[in-house]
């Protein structure tokens, strides 16, 4: 334990019976509900908005953010519910309201704005825009009124609308200048003639980069704030993987295997309702920013059982299926589908008329002496006052050396401890709780129980990867349209609901889903997954292939309300989605034999050239990608019957080792199955003496058969 402090504002309680109501009232979105209330005549983005500002002439504001964002609450309960603020955003501009996680294409548009004119960027996102949706300001948090040199939204707003009617035209002009610069800019496109680069020089590099980053004491990748960055985490295993032999890739182990332990003790890490909080304040994982995300709960779970494949310690396997019981627990729906998030802020008690941050994790000194009166708690330098979040600082079996007791003994302290701490968790007001569903999202979630069940060979984990992806084709695919819908919403029947008007899927949907569907056909071998996911693929190509350039468009390029068609560059919180289809694609070729999914990664990856040979350590996951590409990827071919035991030791030896390049397939016999219809080769390949036997490919041409588990491990990892 050590002491903590919070730092932030807190939030008042909406009203029971509201004086204003907005258009936003009629929306599923819970970041627009929240406005819903605001003295602002807000509207969601749309045609309604836009045909507004032209005919009326008035520039546009656009407030973009989440519904678990601690800034945009301040922002909000500041500034949006403040009447005098309400009157002169509502007379003077067509206030639009835009979810980030709804609607990414939007945020990522204006958010290249911002971070090119005010050179930082985050949530909540402030821009205006002319009445053709072109930006001319931006900026992100604004408080109310003038704070020291900071100038309050109140101040902006009366220059904009003062600027707006005396000197429209230069404010039009300098922020069509502006968005020239980033069309050109922005456009990553695959220059005749290149080739491309290297993978061992551009691994190093991403290596190189990476280590040089690296905080030696508590593993990441800067001082504080840290974020768990799970991108780099899977890459530098990718690179030990090929590189176990050298100094560099015994390095890059260290470095992943000390980082996911420390945030394994540390308070980002919830030690008592399991899962991972979005980041930590500090440098030693300790006081988090509290809100849970989806997306890292997803990527976590891969990459700490990952780490277990690698390690064979324990503990990793233990924090990965801990991740997978909270989103059980906490963020699953009953179609199968999973929730977005789970907010920092809660109030601390039912009487409680203000939300604080962390209120829902955070406990004094006096709390866990009540609770907890039979466990010493060594305190020598006063340091349990005010709140406290819970971590790790020694081993189980140094503490119990410590203690004089046995570690048996004290694993059990500690169990009854944290479900004592449970309980009374459970019974305090809990933090909001954003039941938007999104597809690609769940599809990162989904490559965690498929990725997590297999390797432990848990089926009650791989039941649940079955039913989020029956969830995604029953309430995410429009069988109609032949297209995957961005987003659908709990009702308050609980039962999942879809918006008036659906949001067309957009490129991560597609390729976060094909990533777990495949994820979960290598695990259940069940090839109606992987046929859904090579439908997706092809669905992927006709939309958001740039057929001039190559690469992938991040939403529709022929939608005229984005003013640019981008293709993101960087894996960040999320890997980007032109990262995973290079890896898609090529585990696609080999699973399905379509020669044409062979070419397109070397395109796609070409396109990113640039990028990758200059600075690797933006693009981890394409760098894997062009790891893979270099490497060639085994195909892993169990010839068995599905149910045979002999069968399941060949594949559970295949799941326990990390093979970054490698597709696995079960050839059942069935030669009037999709398998042995597109792949010729299984057919001549078949058990020895009746047993289940295993063939590692490449490039289809075959290694000797092998029938031992033993003999094919040692196979794999020659």
């Amino acid at each position: 334990y050590s002491s903590f402090l919070s730092s932030s504002s807190p939030i008042s309680a909406i009203s029971s019976t509201p004086k204003h109501t907005n258009r936003l009232s009629k929306e599923k979105s819970s970041y627009l509900l929240q406005h819903a209330h605001n003295p602002v005549d807000w509207y969601p983005w749309g045609q309604e908005a836009f045909d507004k500002a032209k005919s009326e002439d008035k520039p546009i504001f656009l407030s973009v953010g989440y519904s678990t964002c601690h800034w945009c609450h301040v922002m909000e309960r500041e500034s949006f519910e403040d009447e005098e603020i309400g009157k002169i955003l509502s007379k003077n501009f067509v206030c639009i309201k835009v979810d980030r996680e709804e609607r990414p294409d939007v945020d990522k548009v204006y958010m290249t704005f911002v971070q090119a004119t005010s050179g930082g960027g985050g949530w909540p996102m402030s821009v205006w825009l002319t009445p053709e949706l072109k930006p001319f300001i931006g900026g992100t948090y604004f408080p109310p009124r003038d704070s020291g040199r900071r100038s309050g939204l109140k101040t902006v707003l009366l220059r904009i609308i003062e600027q707006w009617q005396s000197n429209r035209e230069t404010l039009e002009s300098s922020g069509e200048r502006v968005l020239e610069t980033l069309r050109k800019g922005t456009e990553i496109s695959a220059s005749p003639g290149e080739t491309l680069p290297s993978g061992p020089d551009v691994a190093n590099r991403c290596y190189q980069q990476l280590a040089h980053s690296y905080e030696e004491e508590y593993g990441g990748f800067r001082e504080a704030p840290k974020f768990p960055s799970p991108v780099n985490l899977m890459f530098l295993m990718s690179f030990w993987a090929v590189n176990r032999a050298s100094s560099e890739g015994a390095e890059a182990l260290r470095m992943v295997l000390h980082t996911l332990r420390m945030m394994a003790l540390g308070g980002i890490h919830d030690h008592v309702a399991q899962g991972f909080h979005r980041y930590s304040t500090d440098s030693s994982w300790h006081v988090p920013h509290f809100e849970k995300m989806l997306y890292d709960q997803g990527q976590l779970s891969v990459a700490y059982i990952t780490a277990y494949q690698v390690s064979g310690e324990r503990l990793f396997a233990d924090v990965a299926r801990d991740v997978l019981l909270y989103v059980s627990r906490d963020l699953s729906d009953m179609s199968g589908g999973f929730y977005s998030a789970e907010d920092a802020d809660s109030f601390p008690t039912v009487e409680s008329i203000e939300k604080r941050e962390g209120a829902f994790c955070v406990w004094t000194a006096g709390e866990i002496r009540e609770l907890l009166p039979d466990i010493v708690i060594y305190d020598p330098h006063g340091e349990l006052q005010g709140q406290n979040v819970l971590i790790v600082r020694y081993s189980v079996e140094l503490t119990a050396a410590h203690f004089g007791i046995s570690v048996d003994r004290l694993s059990e302290l500690l169990s009854d401890a944290r479900a004592k701490l449970a309980e009374v968790r459970r019974a305090r007001p809990p933090p909001h709780l954003d039941t938007k569903m999104l597809a690609s999202w769940n599809g990162l979630m989904l490559s965690g129980f498929a990725r997590v069940g297999a390797v432990l060979g848990d089926k009650a984990l791989l039941e649940r990867a079955e039913r989020a992806a029956c969830f995604l084709q029953e309430h995410l695919w429009d069988e109609e349209g032949q297209r995957i819908l961005h987003s659908c919403y709990r009702g308050d029947n609980m039962e999942v609901e879809q918006a008036a008007s659906p949001i067309a899927g957009f490129l991560d949907d597609y390729t976060f889903v094909v990533c777990g569907l495949l994820d979960l056909f290598e695990a259940t071998q069940r090839v109606h997954w992987l046929q859904w996911a090579e439908e997706l693929q092809l669905r992927q190509d006709q939309l958001f292939w740039d057929s001039q350039g190559s690469g992938y468009f991040c939403s529709d390029p022929s939608d005229p309300t984005l003013l640019l068609a981008l293709k993101q560059d960087q894996d960040g919180a999320e890997p980007s989605a032109n990262s995973v289809s290079a890896m898609n694609l090529l585990r696609l070729s080999h699973l399905t034999g379509r020669q044409d999914w062979i070419q397109r990664p070397q395109q796609l990856l070409t396109a990113f050239s640039d990028r990758l040979i200059k600075v690797p350590v933006a693009l981890p996951d394409m760098v894997r990608s062009v790891m893979a590409q270099h490497y060639t990827l085994k195909q892993i071919v169990i010839c068995g019957q599905p149910d045979a035991e002999d069968t399941a030791s060949l594949i559970s030896c295949v799941n326990s080792l990390f093979l970054p390049h490698k597709v696995l397939m079960l050839a059942d016999g069935n030669t009037e199955g999709f398998l042995y219809q597109r792949l010729p080769i299984l057919s001549t390949l078949v058990s020895q003496d009746g047993k289940a036997t295993a063939y590692v490919c490449e490039n289809f041409a075959c290694a000797l058969p092998v029938t031992c588990p033993q003999e094919l491990r040692r196979l794999l990892l020659e």
